[in-house]
């Protein structure tokens, strides 16, 4: 019998809700429903943990709700439900982990605690078709390039502050960019009409990678300049645009997580990449991937918003996973989160290559 999985995702702003399902030999993998909402706050502003709990609490049961239409199933059709352990921002995990355990009660269903980057890299794998790649996994709280062995997904480089794409959000900050759809995207279209390169800190140690310093001398410069929309056509000496300073933060971060990749695909042998993670999104950080990638001859995978944001589907996907993999359900007191939860902490029973 096919096993039928509900994904509950809210480790940050977004809540997501997805239902996978899995023939018996994992063979088939279906997208049966995939809903999300965003919490949204003013331009030049963050979300605060308690607040992005109370939307979650808040859009949790319309949500569900409206997957189970989509999908066409009732509660009793599940098999099980998944929800993200970790890591991510406390309140919105257990508010999440609340609803998935009243739920698993309520219904009587088996619950897995699920990591959320072995989410992302699971769904991943199952959209792009990739089979052993190198991956990039970027986002707001995490910045990694990983490759599977041994039944662990092994971090070669990461981060040594904050994450790339925090990088980008407290960026839109500054420069007061709106938050809808989300800060990075904006980042994206303004990076798109920028002409002129400002040359930026660039900071690899090795296989890592630092961020907080060009955001520092960022915050810097647009202190002492008057920064100006490129339409207003304003010039002098201390003038600069928002779109030449977001294309010059995504020239210079990319070309570091584009560099940091290429050594582990060369060190470990690999021919794919695959990006993962909200700014996986991003089309100029996939061209650059691409580009190097047709320079070594490999191949580079990228999904769409669908499956690179957040997202309920490769909650219930990496769930399936650990099913098949033989983990057993969790007990209620088992149930937990936590906010630090690494990607080479997780077991790959499921994987044999």
């Amino acid at each position: 019998m096919p096993v039928i999985a509900l994904g509950l995702e809210g480790s940050a702003n977004k809540l997501g809700v997805g239902i996978m399902r899995h023939s018996d030999d994992g063979s088939v993998e279906e997208v049966l429903a995939n809903v999300r909402h965003t919490y949204i706050t003013p331009p030049g502003t963050g979300f605060l943990p308690k607040d992005t709990a109370a939307h979650h609490r808040a859009w949790a049961m319309p949500l569900i709700k409206q997957a189970l239409a989509d999908a066409g199933l009732r509660p009793q059709d599940l098999d099980m439900i998944a929800y993200t352990k970790g890591p991510g921002m406390g309140p919105p995990l257990q508010s999440v982990a609340v609803i998935a355990r009243t739920l698993a009660l309520l219904w009587g269903k088996p619950l897995y605690g699920v990591n959320h980057c072995i989410g992302h890299i699971e769904m991943g794998r199952q959209i792009t078709g990739a089979l052993n790649p190198v991956i990039l996994y970027v986002s707001g709280g995490n910045t990694q390039v990983i490759a599977y062995s041994a039944n662990r997904y092994r971090i070669f480089g990461e981060t040594i502050d904050i994450a790339v794409g925090n990088c980008l959000d407290r960026f839109a900050r500054i420069i007061h960019l709106p938050n809808d759809p989300a800060p990075g995207y904006n980042i994206e279209q303004y990076a798109k009409r920028g002409t002129t390169y400002h040359e930026l800190p660039y900071t690899v140690k090795g296989m890592d990678m630092s961020f907080s310093g060009i955001l520092s001398f960022l915050e810097q410069l647009v202190a002492k300049s008057t920064v100006v929309e490129a339409a207003s056509a304003e010039t002098g000496p201390n003038v600069v645009t928002k779109e030449d300073l977001c294309f010059s933060l995504q020239e210079t971060v990319f070309a570091m997580l584009v560099e940091t990749t290429e050594r582990a695909l060369a060190h470990v042998g690999a021919d794919q990449v695959l990006i993962v993670g909200g700014v996986g999104c991003n089309e100029r950080l996939q061209g650059m991937m691409h580009t190097m990638c047709e320079q070594r001859g490999a191949t580079c995978f990228a999904t769409d918003e669908r499956f690179c944001i957040d997202n309920g589907i490769m909650i219930a996907q990496a769930g399936l996973c650990l099913r098949r993999g033989g983990a057993p359900p969790l007990d209620m007191a088992q149930a937990t989160v936590t906010q630090r939860y690494r990607t080479d902490a997780v077991y790959v029973a499921w994987r044999n290559d």
